[in-house]
């Protein structure tokens, strides 16, 4: 039998793939056991106060926990839907800067750290707020204290109506335990943290992987983990991470998020399984507003009108999503295009381009550069929003680059259209506040935010309307102002919602997660999971 090249590659990769994990092939079809394949080089720490990278947090999600949380599978859209988890109940005071938790009874830390306390909490959330990785948005609260062993107030600077969404169910937020970490030290607890949640650690290798069995003493005994131990293996290379997921020494992968790639999944096995969440990464463009003739508003139109973002998002089938505006319309402060104002609804329309571009003086068009990274996500967007603006005259010399060099140079200033991939909660002031307020705007120096745009500056913004809804003391109040943000920047035009992405496994049909994934962040938990062997 003859190998064409490319098997022989696909061959030689998936050799490398089963030398990574070597022994582990053998346990691979065991049904105690569920592995996922993580599209990263290797852990950087189990410390749920200081992980950055996504691949970190498939395993603290099985090993931690918060205070609230959604139902899995799931994000909470509104405050009542987040469900008790390390708390029983909670109330908060009328201008929202006070909220009171009463914890849950009898939960057990791992490794015999004993019953998690109002110590614990306070421990927890003042190492997040003074040395985490989500320090800016966790500013806003004053202070954590205890108010007997299970109850606990967090006070805050300003109101939020969505402190359970923006700072309780986050990961910086986890609960760690007090006593493990006096006992181990700071050091050692980056790779061996103690938690409350299904699962406990019992190997971090940052060559390999995190390997962690069921917690036994789990305080929900109805979801107490079904499966013994669970692993995450970090497999950077895309054919390893596939042939290891097609050979079934792993039973999920994380995906690659460009065209075409679940089809051809599909045609190596179609037994394969897909989970996605809804909406996923949000894929924005930044049009500097400091580059002429970007300044002009009809220049910015006519991109609107020259880009079919319904196309865009239907490329990225099925991971793709469309939004009208900046938030998904099942999202708090979304819209559907069709309640927009008609001059706003921004249907596909390169004739009208074209008469808003000699309006605007460029009858025959016009020449620029732009940079983009050469991560398929992002390079497939800007090469059809490439050919959609040559279609009416605006031709964009496109610089392809590595993804690291690109956010450096976006961080300095140094793009005219930056495409922007990010995730967010439907807390819809995150996006407004990172990618649109002031505070946020880009520096030459690299020392400022990623308002690539400088809206706010080179043009009246939207921080008035942000500061309204980040001072609301209810949710009604809130949502208003945060749409009244969503139609203003559509009516200026300096970040485009281009489309949504999702993040999506391919899973094993042997393994039944328990549950649908229908959104949330890029992990999910295990701990109801099955698995045939």
């Amino acid at each position: 039998m003859s190998l064409k090249r490319r098997e022989f590659l696909e061959l030689a990769a998936a050799t490398a793939a089963m030398s990574m994990v070597g022994l582990r092939a053998a346990r691979a079809q065991s049904a105690d056991v569920i592995r996922v394949g993580i599209a990263a080089t290797g852990p950087r720490t189990s410390d749920p106060n200081q992980t950055t990278q996504g691949g970190d947090n498939w395993a603290t999600e099985q090993m931690y926990e918060q205070l609230v949380r959604p139902e899995d599978g799931t994000f909470a859209t509104t405050p009542d839907q987040y469900v008790p988890t390390l708390a029983t109940e909670w109330t908060t005071s009328p201008d929202a800067k006070t909220w009171t938790f009463k914890l849950r009874q009898g939960v057990q830390f791992h490794k015999g750290y004993g019953e998690m306390t109002s110590d614990d909490v306070v421990f927890s959330f003042k190492r997040a707020i003074k040395e985490g990785t989500n320090t800016t948005i966790l500013s806003n609260i004053a202070d954590v204290v205890a108010k007997g062993p299970y109850e606990v107030d967090i006070q805050l600077k300003t109101p939020d109506v969505n402190l359970l969404g923006t700072s309780i169910f986050c990961n910086n937020t986890s609960i760690v335990s007090k006593k493990a970490f006096d006992k181990i030290g700071a050091e050692k607890f980056a790779t061996d943290a103690v938690g409350t949640g299904p699962y406990e650690l019992t190997r971090f290798d940052n060559q390999w992987g995190v390997a962690m069995k069921r917690h036994e003493g789990y305080w929900d005994t109805k979801n107490k983990a079904k499966i013994a131990s669970a692993e995450c293996v970090y497999i950077a290379d895309t054919t390893a991470r596939t042939l290891a997921l097609l050979s079934g020494d792993v039973d999920m992968i994380e995906a690659v998020r460009a065209p075409g790639w679940v089809d051809s999944m599909l045609q190596r096995d179609s037994t394969l399984k897909f989970d996605m969440t809804a909406p996923g990464s949000f894929n924005t463009l930044h049009v500097n507003l400091n580059r002429k003739p970007f300044d002009n508003l009809k220049v910015r139109q006519a991109i609107m009108y020259a880009v079919d973002r319904h196309a865009v998002a239907d490329a990225l089938k099925p991971m793709g999503g469309f939004t009208a505006g900046l938030q998904p319309d099942f999202f708090p402060a979304g819209f559907k295009t069709e309640d927009l104002p008609p001059e706003l609804q921004y249907n596909y329309d390169p004739d009208k381009a074209k008469a808003l571009l000699a309006e605007a003086g460029f009858p025959n068009g016009f020449d620029f550069d732009s940079n983009c990274s050469q991560r398929e996500d992002y390079s497939s967007i800007m090469l059809i929003v490439q050919e959609q603006l040559r279609a009416v005259g605006m031709r964009m010399n496109l610089h392809i680059g590595d993804h690291t060099a690109y956010h450096a140079d976006n961080h300095m200033d140094k793009n005219t259209l930056a495409l922007h991939s990010s995730s967010y909660p439907p807390i819809p002031t995150q996006l407004y506040f990172q990618q649109l307020s002031t505070k946020s705007e880009v520096k030459a120096d690299g020392k400022g935010g990623i308002n690539y745009s400088h809206y706010g500056v080179a043009m009246p913004g939207i921080d008035g309307l942000l500061d309204k809804a980040l001072q609301s003391t209810d949710f009604k109040s809130y949502v208003d102002y945060c749409k009244q943000i969503e139609l203003q920047v559509l009516r200026d035009l300096p970040l485009i919602g281009m489309s949504t992405l999702s993040f999506t496994v391919a899973r094993n049909a042997r393994v039944n997660l328990g549950y649908d994934v229908k959104s949330g962040y890029a992990r999910w938990r295990f701990h109801r999971a099955t698995k045939t062997a």
